[in-house]
């Protein structure tokens, strides 16, 4: 990433250099520095700049005011690729103590979840920004001051109001007004109406009321979602074939080594890094289903970069499920960064975990094939002339069929489907 962070130079407890590899400037946070600098009476925050900058927009954050008290929290570099974003909420109100780092706003993009984190130390004054403002890198979010006392449950004191005396109510008057006779009128029966209530029009559909309706604006993650995925469905000439492939061997692999697996690489041994190897041994065999088109050409990739984690023929099975699972905890916690979810030559997606039995999973731009995942389920088989029963799973692969024909689809599927259901196959590499 271009404005990633090189290096960091402490050189006094009050002087910090910070050094971007890209940007090439230098910021000054101290009022001291190296001999040759000036000394500044107050704290300031100055850029060098050096030759060959960047072409990249840089920011900068304000960490001082005038007297030194105030922060402001700013909305942090979001990626090369990410130019705005949407203030979703704050986490903090005006008033509540927040630690250096600590996030106080959630700004939603196209790709992913960032956090808005307090500079320092201190207690929010107030909000600059507003719950649903688009923002860009370098906004000001919120005022924090270094001195100020937290508020205390930000409920207010109760006013004390002053024990007034109610006057006593008026004296009653001695004069007893007289009261006229009631005269009740008469009472007339009023014809009753014969006419039958009028009835709805079976054409006429009993729509719900509007006030069982919630409308609320989209997120800009789940928009961006859906224009990609119908993107893919108007320009992909999507196809899906299935196969269907015996569990019990790698089952019974993962039963007789799960413990002695977690023992010594502290993960347990999953199904999908048997999967994910499956993929790649798919790949190299079958190298059109890893490339993708671009306009009039074709690209083909020289790379293995499997959704979740890079599959190369050096990885093994440990490696794979600790980076999954890694993966797996941030995308739990909102915590993926913009180059973690980035790239992608193929797609792995297990439905299974949510009880599906089969699907035709779309494929993700710029990618040309996905590969589905279903539960597993036991179902009677013929093995050998005799029925028994086999922990079976469904495989979907869809593909773009401008690119790929059918024999090299449902060779790769075949490929997968023999690897998971003879995992010394990929020892032996046959």
């Amino acid at each position: 990433m271009a404005s990633r962070l090189a290096s960091r130079l402490l050189l006094r407890p009050t002087a910090t250099i910070c050094i971007l590899r890209s940007c090439r400037h230098v910021r000054h946070f101290s009022t001291q520095l190296l001999e040759g600098v000036p000394r500044y009476s107050k704290p300031t925050r100055e850029h060098y700049f050096l030759p060959n900058a960047s072409p990249y927009q840089l920011w900068s954050r304000s960490f001082a005011s005038e007297n030194g008290d105030l922060v402001e929290a700013v909305v942090p570099f979001m990626g090369e690729s990410v130019t705005d974003g949407t203030l979703a909420n704050f986490l903090k109100k005006p008033g509540d103590r927040v630690e250096a780092d600590e996030p106080i706003a959630q700004i939603e993009t196209d790709k992913v979840t960032i956090d808005v984190a307090s500079p320092e130390a201190g207690v929010i004054e107030k909000f600059i920004a507003s719950e649903g403002d688009t923002v860009t890198p370098g906004t000001k979010v919120a005022v924090i001051s270094k001195s100020a006392v937290p508020s205390e449950a930000h409920v207010s004191p109760p006013e004390e109001t002053s024990q007034k005396e109610t006057p006593p109510p008026p004296a009653e008057k001695d004069k007893v007004e007289e009261k006229s006779p009631k005269v009740e009128p008469v009472k007339t029966q009023e014809p009753k109406l014969t006419t039958p209530p009028l009835k709805s029009s079976p054409s006429e559909p009993l729509l719900p009321p509007k006030e069982r309706e919630r409308r609320v604006p989209m997120p800009r993650l789940r928009k961006r979602i859906a224009n990609r995925l119908k993107d893919s469905q108007n320009t992909f000439a999507l196809l899906t074939t299935f196969n269907e492939v015996d569990m019990t061997n790698m089952m019974k692999l993962r039963s007789d080594y799960k413990d002695k697996f977690v023992e010594k690489h502290g993960v347990k041994l999953g199904l999908m890094s048997c999967f994910v190897k499956a993929a790649v041994s798919a790949l190299q065999n079958q190298p059109v289903v890893n490339a993708v088109i671009d306009g009039d050409d074709i690209i083909y990739r020289d790379y293995i970069d499997i959704s979740v984690a890079v599959g190369t023929s050096k990885m093994n099975f440990a490696d794979i499920e600790k980076g999954i699972n890694n993966l797996a905890k941030k995308a739990t916690t909102g915590a993926l960064s913009i180059d973690e979810m980035a790239g992608g030559t193929f797609t792995i997606s297990n439905g299974g975990v949510y009880g599906s039995l089969i699907s035709t999973p779309i494929i993700n731009p710029p990618q040309s094939a996905i590969l589905g995942m279903h539960s597993i389920v036991q179902r009677p088989m013929v093995m050998d002339g005799k029925i028994v029963a086999r922990p079976m799973m469904y495989l979907a692969l869809t593909y773009d069929h401008r690119l790929i024909d059918g024999r090299e689809a449902v060779l790769f599927l075949r490929r997968i489907k023999d690897v998971v259901e003879d995992p010394r196959r990929l020892l032996l590499d046959i």
